[in-house]
């Protein structure tokens, strides 16, 4: 196994899994406790329409859809878009979201069909293709691990505090408006890298899966994020694996393996659980 990572493609796949699983457990963390996932789709759908307006424009793909995800991110940082959106206001900005859920992929589809020539693979953007990443693509996932993680080493307790109650930051003085930008702000960098590994159906399952998995098995906020990023790694290099070995889709092996991981951590939780009440 270990002489398939000769080939420039393999090791590719590898290295930018491996720093996608950074992505995973820091801003996904923050997305899940947060309750931003729904949030953070929207994000993703926008994005796609950007995708889509450069692909027909001849740019850059990952160029529209970063500049999209960025707007789209930078319109939904307010006060009233946090939390689990449950008062009157946050009903209205849960409409907002669905709308440019709905509108990024109309976009995005329209724009794709009108490409001249050669139509695009619309499976390859849904689904993603970790296999064809290139070395600008690990060079550009390294950048974004490293000011992802840059970030929260200098800010970590101000994105703590915003995370979990943004009345209370205030109150101790964190600059809570600017905080949460920057938070939408590489969350959609985030969503706009991992949108090639796994595609834009499954991106959402990939940035929380390894911090809810990780939220089961640990209590501390460092300890959480630090499981995710190893539970990130494992679920990636691991669905790469099955991806090889069966002749599977890389996106959806790593997915299911994550999902597999879950529920193989919740039943032992409850099998745990139950142990102390039959003594």
């Amino acid at each position: 196994m270990l002489d398939l990572l000769a080939y420039d493609f393999l090791r590719n796949a590898v290295l930018v899994g491996l720093l996608a699983s950074v992505l995973c457990g820091i801003i996904g963390t923050f997305v899940v406790v947060k309750r931003l996932v729904f949030l953070a789709g929207g994000v993703a759908h926008a994005a796609f329409g950007g995708l889509g307006v450069a692909y027909f424009l001849g740019a850059d793909p990952r160029l529209g859809a970063a500049i999209t995800a960025a707007l789209a991110g930078l319109a939904l940082a307010n006060p009233a878009r946090s939390g689990a959106l449950q008062s009157s206001r946050g009903r209205s900005d849960d409409a907002l979201i669905g709308i440019l859920w709905a509108a990024g992929m109309a976009f995005g589809v329209v724009f794709l069909a009108k490409v001249p020539g050669y139509a695009p693979n619309l499976m390859a953007y849904l689904f993603g293709d970790i296999l064809t990443v290139r070395t600008v693509d690990v060079v550009l996932a390294l950048g974004a691990a490293v000011l992802v993680a840059v970030f929260f080493l200098l800010f970590f307790k101000e994105s703590v505090a915003v995370a979990f109650d943004e009345e209370y930051a205030a109150i101790q003085g964190v600059p809570v408006r600017w905080v949460r930008v920057v938070l939408m702000l590489l969350t959609a960098l985030s969503v706009v890298f991992l949108l090639q590994l796994v595609g834009l159906i499954l991106v959402i399952a990939l940035l929380t899966i390894p911090p809810v998995i990780a939220l089961r098995l640990a209590t501390s906020f460092p300890a959480v994020i630090a499981l995710a990023i190893g539970i990130g790694a494992v679920i990636t290099e691991g669905g790469l694996a099955l991806a090889y070995v069966y002749d599977l889709p890389a996106g959806p092996a790593i997915v299911l393996l994550g999902v597999a991981l879950l529920l193989i951590v919740d039943l032992a939780r409850r099998a745990g659980g139950r142990v102390p009440s039959e003594d």
